[in-house]
């Protein structure tokens, strides 16, 4: 598999990531919508590594072209925008953005972009974040701010192919899962016809009884049945199942 054309995409970078499936997952994540680069700092298993592939479901080249650094500084240093993500409050003081306005910021920007995601289970060190312009924050729960690696790569990533597409970027090409085709509604005689069976049905067995609310219950039937918009599959199909509850039941063996 061959990587997308290069667009003005941001680069990902995992700060001492600690699982081998999570870079995979935060892999798989970029790749959905378009992102490619992948550098990994520190990261604590060793790189490559094997628990990462599978994971990644598929985003074989973003790992396979990942880069790894020693540090966070070596990992920017070709980046003039550079942005770390944190829940936290950091004694380093810094412009807070959502992942929408920093995605704006990104696609806005000249210049090489690049985002920090801390390890999984303490997040970025203070001296991480001082390297950085800007802090990305989710707005979260308060009572459970929980997100996880590919989540929280995942929500950037989104973000950023969202304006990235709506600055009239040719170069990157995200598809619509496809959307089912919906018949149209059937026709109203068939529809009647249905209605017709249903009710000559229903008649002999007393459904309608007491005759006083017969119109009333007609019209609620009518209306609990028309409410769908059934197309002519739809209408046949019912058609079929009173086909069947009229027959003679067949003996049991």
């Amino acid at each position: 598999m061959s990587l997308p054309s290069e667009t003005k995409a941001p680069v990902i970078v995992l700060v001492r990531p600690q699982l081998g499936e999570n870079i995979g997952k935060a892999a798989r994540a970029m790749l959905n919508f378009g992102l490619t680069e992948l550098r990994l700092v520190s990261p604590r298993d060793g790189w490559p590594n094997p628990s990462a592939g599978p994971a990644a479901a598929g985003a074989d080249a973003v790992l396979q072209h990942a880069q790894v650094f020693e540090t966070v500084a070596d990992a920017v240093a070709d980046c003039a925008h550079v942005h770390a993500t944190t829940v936290r409050k950091r004694d380093v003081v810094k412009p807070v953005l959502t992942p929408e306005q920093a995605a704006v910021a990104i696609v806005q920007a000249s210049g090489r972009s690049a985002i920090l995601f801390g390890p999984e289970r303490s997040g970025l060190e203070t001296d991480d974040v001082a390297l950085a312009r800007t802090i990305i924050t989710v707005p979260v729960n308060p009572d459970f701010a929980s997100i996880n690696l590919a989540q929280a790569v995942i929500l950037c990533a989104y973000e950023w192919s969202k304006h990235q597409a709506a600055s009239g970027d040719t170069s990157l090409r995200l598809a619509q899962p496809t959307v089912e085709d919906h018949l149209p509604p059937a026709p109203q005689e068939e529809f009647e016809g249905m209605f017709a069976q249903l009710t000559a049905m229903l008649e002999p067995r007393g459904y309608f009884e007491p005759y006083s609310r017969a119109v009333a219950t007609r019209r609620t039937l009518r209306t609990m049945l028309t409410k769908p918009g059934w197309n002519h599959l739809e209408v046949r199909t019912m058609r079929g199942v009173l086909t069947t509850l009229g027959r003679t039941p067949r003996p049991k063996d």
